[in-house]
C-alpha cells in the first residue's frame, strides 16, 4: 500500500512539475518567500487587535503563534527525521534528474511533510475560524493552496508532502483556536464579529462582491473591513510579484 501511494505521489509530482515557463519560474520563486508576505502578516495582527480587546487579542496572538510553532516543529523535528523521505530535488533521489529545478534551489534533505504547507494552512485555518466570513475564507485558502503549490512547482516537495502538511497545520490550528476561544465570553465573540464587520474605509460607487461588504443602507458603494484590508495587502504584494516577474523577462 505504501509503495502504491509513493508511486502515485511520484507520478503526480512528475506530471505537474514538468509544466514551466520563465514568467512562473520567477513568480513562484518570489511567491514562496516568507519575507515578501510581511505586509500581509502585519495585517493579521491588526485583524486580531481590531476584533478583540487587547487581552483577548494577546491570547489569540499567542494561540496562532503556538499553532504555527507546534506545526513547524512537528513536521521539521519529529516527522522528517523519522520518515527520512528525500525531496524530489535532492541529488540522492533517483527522480532528481527528472525534476525541474529553478535557480538551482533544492531545499534541505528531507521534505515529508512540508513545513511550508503546514504553516500556511495553520495560519489560514486559524483566521477562517476567527473572522468567520465566506469571502475571506476563500481568499486565505486560495493563498495557502498557491503557497503550497509553489513548493511542488519548484521541485522541492511531492503532493503528499503538501497534503499531510496541510492536515497537520489545520489540526494544530483548530486545537489552539478552541483553547484560546475559552478565554473569550459569548458576548465578546459577538462583539468581535461586529467589530470585524464594521467599516474602516468607505469607497462609493464600487461593486466587488463577494469579498467586500456593501452598506446595508440604500447608498451606493461599499466599505472595507479589517479582513478586506488584508486582502488589499495581498493584492498589492501580488502586483509587486507580477511586475517583478515581468521585468525579469526583459
Amino acid at each position: 500500500m505504501i509503495e502504491f501511494l509513493n508511486n502515485l505521489d511520484t507520478s503526480v509530482f512528475l506530471a505537474i512539475n514538468g509544466h514551466h515557463n520563465p514568467f512562473f519560474d520567477s513568480f513562484m520563486t518570489m511567491f514562496t518567500g516568507r519575507f515578501i508576505w510581511i505586509p500581509m502578516y502585519a495585517m493579521v495582527l491588526w485583524i486580531l487587535f481590531r476584533g478583540c480587546n487587547w487581552k483577548n487579542a494577546l491570547v489569540y496572538t499567542g494561540a496562532i503563534a503556538l499553532a504555527i510553532f507546534l506545526t513547524d516543529q512537528t513536521c521539521a523535528s519529529l516527522i522528517r527525521p523519522a520518515v527520512e523521505r528525500l525531496r524530489p530535488s535532492n541529488l540522492d533521489n533517483a527522480i532528481s534528474e527528472f525534476t525541474y529545478i529553478v535557480d538551482d534551489y533544492r531545499g534541505g534533505s528531507y521534505g515529508f511533510p512540508s513545513c511550508h504547507s503546514a504553516n500556511s494552512f495553520a495560519l489560514a485555518a486559524f483566521l477562517i475560524m476567527f473572522v468567520r466570513r465566506r469571502g475571506f475564507a476563500l481568499f486565505i485558502l486560495g493563498w495557502a493552496c498557491l503557497n503550497s503549490y509553489s513548493r511542488l512547482y519548484l521541485g522541492v516537495h511531492y503532493p503528499g508532502d503538501l497534503l499531510v502538511g496541510a492536515i497537520i497545520g489545520m489540526t494544530f490550528s483548530v486545537f489552539c483556536y478552541i483553547v484560546a476561544s475559552r478565554f473569550e465570553t459569548a458576548a465578546s465573540r459577538r462583539e468581535r464579529h461586529q467589530r470585524l464587520e464594521s467599516p474602516i474605509l468607505t469607497l462609493p460607487g464600487l461593486n466587488l462582491r463577494p469579498f467586500i461588504r456593501f452598506h446595508s443602507s440604500g447608498t451606493s458603494g461599499l466599505f472595507l473591513t479589517a479582513s478586506d484590508m488584508m486582502i488589499a495587502a495581498f493584492a498589492a504584494t501580488l502586483a509587486v510579484i507580477v511586475v517583478a516577474s515581468l521585468v525579469a523577462l526583459l
